[in-house]
């Protein structure tokens, strides 16, 4: 299987045409961003790290009936995923206060909400992602009706499998965010989770400690966010062994 051409460059993927039609080769890079990419830097390993572990999470997902875009693993950088129509939104579930909703509403972080809190914000980096309402959804024809109800029912069965597997490993889901997008069987439209579930797109705290294993360790400069997401992956059962230094893509054999 040749590597094929670039279809797009993200801040911490790269995409590559698939070698069927339909596919893509997701590639996870090593860069680390923060603040809209106004922090940036290389981080030996995350990328290993995030595509074990969002191996791990779709696969999970695939096994209780959650469709993702997840096709299998091709190395320890690489993943064959289905090509979808990414819906311009990210859907945020928050489980407990904690980054710009304690800075929006005056709540401590770490405050549990009432029940999970979905909201959505337009995937635009110009505009600095900004929350939206499904009203604004609507109006602009970014998702139907329908749409916003798989979607929300979508967000809501991967908090109930993520929150699971993190407590059984003794990790408090704080929040998360996905993507979703739409896949096409000839005239028929179904919704998939894609893009990745990682430390990087996750809050993750030690129940116990606090410690912050996501993130926000770089964010905030707590410490190596390549130490907080081997002990993710480790916790997990999942750690890599013997990750390979990080490099150029490779064509992938």
């Amino acid at each position: 299987m040749a590597r094929r051409k670039k279809i797009y460059e993200g801040k911490a993927k790269t995409l590559y045409e698939g070698p069927e039609p339909g596919t893509l080769v997701q590639y996870f890079k090593d860069d680390a961003t923060a603040f809209n990419a106004e922090k940036h830097d290389v981080i030996e390993g995350k990328g290993v790290l995030n595509n074990i572990l969002s191996e791990f999470f779709m696969l999970g997902l695939g096994q209780i009936g959650v469709p993702t875009h997840f096709l299998k693993r091709l190395n320890m950088r690489e993943q064959l995923v289905r090509s979808c129509e990414i819906i311009p939104l990210e859907i945020i579930v928050r489980n407990y206060a904690a980054g710009s909703m304690s800075k929006r509403l005056g709540i401590d972080e770490g405050t549990q909400l009432p029940r999970p809190i979905v909201e959505y914000c337009y995937k635009d980096d110009a505009l600095g992602d900004p929350l939206v309402t499904e009203e604004h959804i609507a109006a602009f024809g970014w998702a139907s009706q329908q749409d916003m109800d798989d979607i929300l029912s979508l967000a809501l069965r991967v908090n109930d499998f993520m929150s699971g597997v993190m407590l059984a490993v003794g990790i408090r889901l704080v929040d998360f965010k996905i993507e979703i997008g739409r896949v096409y069987d000839g005239d028929f439209q179904r919704l998939v989770v894609a893009d990745e579930i990682s430390p990087d797109s996750c809050r993750l705290w030690d129940i116990k400690t606090g410690q912050k294993l996501d993130k926000d360790v770089f964010r905030r400069d707590l410490g190596s966010l390549t130490d907080a997401y081997t002990e993710v992956a480790r916790r997990l059962g999942v750690m890599p062994n013997n990750p390979p230094a990080p490099g150029k893509p490779q064509l992938v054999n």
